[in-house]
């Protein structure tokens, strides 16, 4: 069964908490991106000014050079899992495993270029893969669905593994997502940006059924 979630992506506090606000209502779960101006070439608010309402499962989607960093501070939040990118520095595989030793679930997210022969210790460690297909730190990039050719190698390498889209998500292709195996279907400027989110989410949950 796949989910839609809503993606909070913002330079500012302010733009956070508006964000945030916006999917609350109808959110189950959310992905909250954080860019370090780097790795990403836009910057988001930083890891200690992050907050979401205690209903929601939330994701932390980490698009640093160096999480190291602000992994300890992420940790305090108790997030529901930490995305870490293969491409990352730093020995991520430890990050991974003290992760799971506090309870927090363990992601790691590959770029489009990024084959999966490449991360395969992270992805046999890891409980969730998302696959990126957008441009780092932004919203509204377009997806790229030859992409979805790596989920047959994940699902081979970790059967049991969650499987995350990120990028280009939309009315018009989260159908064809779901089908190939993706799970969580994170979602940023279809709902972001409509001038209902509550309802682009609600036809978006439609159309994966």
């Amino acid at each position: 069964m796949s989910i839609i979630c809503p993606t909070v992506l913002a330079e500012t506090p302010a733009d956070f908490r508006e964000q945030m606000e916006r999917v609350a209502p109808f959110a189950t779960r959310i992905q909250i991106d954080l860019m370090d101006g780097d790795f990403a070439p836009t910057k988001s608010i930083a890891p200690i000014q992050v907050w979401w309402p205690e209903e929601l499962v939330a994701d932390i989607h980490l698009m640093f050079r160096q999480p190291i960093n602000h992994l300890e501070t992420l940790i305090s939040l108790e997030p529901h899992m930490i995305i870490l990118h293969a491409e990352a520095e730093g020995d991520l595989l430890g990050m991974m495993r003290h992760l799971q030793k506090l309870d927090i679930k363990a992601g790691v997210a590959l770029l489009k270029d990024t084959p999966v022969s490449a991360a395969k210790e992270l992805i046999m460690q890891a409980d969730h893969a998302l696959l990126f297909s957008g441009d780092l730190g932004r919203f509204g990039g377009e997806a790229d669905m030859a992409v979805l050719s790596k989920i047959a190698e994940l699902q081979t390498l970790h059967p049991d593994i969650e499987i995350g889209w990120d990028g280009g998500a939309n009315v018009s292709n989260a159908a064809q997502l779901a089908q190939s195996g993706v799970a969580v279907i994170n979602v940023g400027g279809a709902i972001q940006s409509a001038a209902n989110p509550a309802q682009a989410y609600r036809e978006l949950t439609q159309s994966i059924k």
